[in-house]
């Protein structure tokens, strides 16, 4: 997937914000991809300890992606408008209140 993405590393600018945010999405995707692997991975492997180290890695990930988001977030205004939106509908349609920061 990082192989197709456009953003080239002999610029002669610096990236602009627009590109940054777009980065940080490529590196969301990445991140999530990397999670579903290294779970799946472990579903299959008989080893106990190979399946710990491969679900650790996994949850290391998703806090992988909370950084990138918070980058994110910082970075594109619409983007917390629409996350909360979302957060929005889904109590509005399920009663699930999911809040940010709560385990």
């Amino acid at each position: 997937m990082l192989g197709l993405n456009p953003i080239s590393i002999s610029r002669e600018k610096p990236l602009s914000k627009e590109e940054v945010a777009q980065a940080l999405r490529w590196a969301i995707m990445a991140e999530l991809d990397a999670i579903n692997f290294y779970k799946q991975f472990a579903e299959f492997v008989e080893d106990e300890n190979i399946r710990k180290i491969f679900l650790d890695i996994a949850r290391e990930e998703k806090a992988h992606v909370g950084e990138f988001m918070a980058l994110l977030l910082h970075l594109d205004p619409e983007q917390v408008s629409e996350l909360k939106d979302g957060f929005e509908e889904v109590e509005e349609l399920t009663g699930i209140k999911v809040k940010l920061g709560e385990k």
